[in-house]
């Protein structure tokens, strides 16, 4: 009635929000690049979605802009200190990204570019060091801008076979050092986000909103089996996993129409693990794209490719849960994004409004389970706080500890209920950009970095006291929370 023995615990991060060296060792620009940071009275709700006429003038008017997922927290220069770090709270498992644009500067060079493939070697060889198992990423939102500019991104196949060869080779170059990979993060974000998840834009297109995005999603499914089918023909050993968004749904009350609406939207959500885990479309999607208008332009083959490319294990970022009342003239991509729009009355909120609902996190894990049968793992859980430096260089954050304790509980309750989970990785063991607001105040690390939201500061890394209450965690292997 444990956590398993070999339960892997650790952190989660970003290459654009972590590694910065935006401009070194060879690296090309990426789409991340691009996002500026926002006053919050100026940014509203998608401040990471942006349009072909913003991108343009942000590339005439840099001087104008402060773009701070370039820099990061610099773990380019920082990275043998951060993870000497993480091995002292006793990581089992690292979770990262590649940054594409490191490898393939623009995406459509035919030889990689050698220092960033060398970076990452170091990288993993310093993580192997300490005994902790990276976690990789390929791609985390950052993609080579050039694709997004030259094809539109994700809408054009081009993209895809660029992402099957960048791919391939960093697969081959680290399928001795890497044992466990991702194939895209949080894939659903491309309904509300389609330049951060997929580097394109709606304005470039010929379809409307609902064939576009949903034309997206079938290419990064169709290219997330590719390299599925790719890596096990490298080193079956390897294990490669889907990454969604976890969205739990609630009805808004026991009215059979609510606990409806909570269906269909919970299907728009499972949408995104049924093509990776099953690999077809499940049939609740052939009345949707009919009634919607969508029609999903494929390749000869792409079905078979679907079938053969399905994941080994299922991942999640799970933050939070969503209220559903019945509205039969909700917009289908609405209904799909990232945004709840009915606050639960039940749960409180963190200081961006996010609900926080632990017993939530054993619903949805159960739910999965049920569902796909499938090894899970906890890519990303978090909270973002408002922390305070003392004068003394101390960070106090019991709401932290407080927020980690009550979800790691339920994940145990999760495991004790029989349910597959092998790892655990918070969002973020260090502060880094937040990906949302690309703000650095937005902290969720258990490791201060002495930055501020404009790049100012001296990037100092500080112990706050969750640092030292994870560490007692994992040593314990989650029997001891106090």
């Amino acid at each position: 009635m444990s956590f398993p023995k070999n339960f892997l615990w650790g952190g989660a991060t970003s290459s654009c929000q972590l590694e910065g060296g935006w401009n070194e060792g060879g690296r090309g620009m990426a789409t991340t690049d691009m996002v500026a940071f926002e006053e919050p009275d100026k940014r509203g709700l998608k401040g990471i979605e942006l349009s072909w006429e913003q991108l343009q003038y942000r590339k005439t008017h840099e001087d104008e802009f402060y773009f701070p997922k370039r820099y990061g927290i610099d773990f380019y220069h920082h990275y043998k200190d951060d993870i000497k770090l993480f091995a002292e709270m006793g990581f089992k498992v690292f979770r990262m990204s590649i940054s594409w644009p490191r490898i393939y500067p623009t995406g459509i060079e035919e030889k990689p570019n050698e220092e960033g493939l060398q970076f990452y070697d170091d990288v993993f060889d310093e993580l192997h060091k300490y005994g902790i198992e990276p976690l990789v990423t390929l791609l985390h939102y950052d993609i080579p801008l050039y694709l997004s500019e030259e094809y539109n991104g994700f809408e054009s196949r081009k993209t895809v076979d660029c992402f099957v060869k960048y791919a391939k080779t960093v697969l081959e170059r680290y399928q001795n050092k890497v044992k466990y990979w991702l194939t895209f993060n949080e894939i659903n974000i491309t309904l509300g986000s389609p330049y951060c998840g997929c580097g394109a834009f709606m304005s470039r297109s010929l379809k409307d909103e609902k064939n576009f995005k949903y034309q997206l999603s079938h290419n990064q499914f169709v290219a997330s089996a590719l390299v599925v089918q790719t890596a096990h023909e490298i080193n079956p050993e390897m294990k490669i996993g889907c990454m969604i968004c976890r969205l739990e749904k609630y009805p808004n009350t026991p009215d059979p129409k609510d606990v409806y609406q909570s269906m269909f939207e919970s299907h728009l959500n499972y949408f995104y693990i049924d093509m990776q885990v099953l690999g077809e479309y499940p049939y609740y999607m052939k009345r949707i794209f009919q009634e919607n208008k969508i029609h999903i332009d494929m390749e000869p083959g792409d079905l078979e490719v679907l079938k053969k490319g399905v994941v080994d294990f299922i991942s999640i970022s799970y933050y939070e849960t969503y209220v559903c009342k019945y509205n039969p003239t909700l917009d289908l991509i609405d209904a799909g994004s990232l945004i709840a729009p009915i606050k639960n009355p039940y749960l409180q909120n963190t200081d961006w409004g996010w609900p926080i609902d632990p017993l939530g996190l054993r619903t949805t894990l159960n739910n999965l389970y049920d569902r796909y049968h499938k090894p899970i793992f906890i890519a990303e859980n978090g909270i973002g706080c408002k922390d305070i430096l003392e004068e003394n260089g101390s960070i106090h954050d019991p709401y932290r500890v407080d927020f980690y304790r009550a979800h790691i509980e339920q994940l145990h309750e999760a495991i004790k209920d029989g349910v597959d989970v092998f790892g655990y990785a918070m969002w973020g063991p260090i502060d880094i950009v937040s990906n949302s607001t690309s703000e650095m105040s937005k902290r969720y690390g258990f490791i201060y970095v002495d930055r501020d939201d404009h790049g100012k500061g001296t990037n100092q890394r500080l112990k706050k006291d969750s640092f030292y209450w994870y560490k007692k965690v994992i040593a314990s292997n989650g029997e001891d929370l106090s």
